[in-house]
């Protein structure tokens, strides 16, 4: 059997491919515990630092199997927990999660991309929530994450007409954080994986978990949390590090403590 889930390590960046070519990565259960298992693996080695999901050139994963669930009913999809059980293992990592997308990001695909902390994409890649064309909705977080990403009349436009947007428009729209030439995405993707993976790691968390904070909580409560978690850096043997390197022109050596 082909394994639907590849994980490599680069340095202190864990990579996991997703790898049902056959299937335009089409997300099913064994994709979606793969990539659980490979998250759970790299949050638990102490040399990773950053995570990098990624596809292939022509699909990071062009929705979920709809052979996989076209014969759900309600009870099974509600007493199996559908979605909620495994898919949203991503969005628990305390480690950053980079997607690096090529081709198509579409339905579960564009949710996983969601999930991640941030979606580098190809010039190629197309994003979209088209579940209206199967006479179904985005049950994986695309109508919360998405206008949170792009605001409300565009994820409105894209989750009703079921039309997809480019790289282009996904960058404009605040939904990619960068576009990049689609022969070095991965390379590039990883060179900044790296450089996150390089800093602090505690300091890394504290600030993905500090930014996430932002969505989930008003200005005021968000900002009191920030200072909190501020003050709290200033426990840690890297803000020590950092600060001296600094005053003292040197490269900082970061020991995750």
């Amino acid at each position: 059997m082909t394994q639907v889930v590849l994980s490599e390590t680069h340095g202190k960046v864990g990579l996991i491919r997703i790898n049902r070519p056959e299937a335009m990565n089409a997300l099913n259960n064994d994709v979606v515990d793969g990539i659980g298992s490979a998250i759970d693996a790299f949050e638990a080695d102490a040399e990773i630092g950053c995570m990098v999901i990624t596809g292939n050139d022509k699909a990071f994963a062009a929705g979920a199997d709809i052979g996989f669930m076209k014969d759900f009913d309600y009870m099974h999809a509600y007493q199996s927990d559908f979605i909620t059980r495994n898919w949203e293992r991503v969005k628990t990592a305390r480690k950053p999660v980079i997607a690096a997308v090529a081709g198509f990001a579409l339905g579960g695909g564009c949710e996983l991309a969601m999930m991640c902390d941030m979606i580098f994409a190809a010039d190629s890649a197309k994003f979209g929530q088209p579940e209206i064309k199967l006479g179904t909705l985005p049950g994986a977080g695309g109508t919360q994450r998405l206008p949170r990403a792009i605001g409300k009349a565009k994820a409105m436009d894209l989750c009703l007409s079921g039309r997809f947007m480019d790289a282009a428009e996904a960058e404009k729209s605040g939904l990619v954080a960068r576009v990049i030439a689609a022969d070095q995405l991965l390379e590039e993707t990883l060179k900044a994986a790296q450089t996150i993976a390089a800093y602090s790691l505690p300091v890394v968390m504290m600030i993905k978990e500090s930014i996430n904070r932002a969505f989930e909580s008003s200005l005021n409560e968000g900002l009191l949390f920030e200072r909190r978690v501020f003050h709290a850096s200033f426990a840690l043997a890297d803000q020590k590090e950092g600060m001296a390197a600094f005053v003292d022109k040197r490269k900082p050596e970061f020991k995750n403590r």
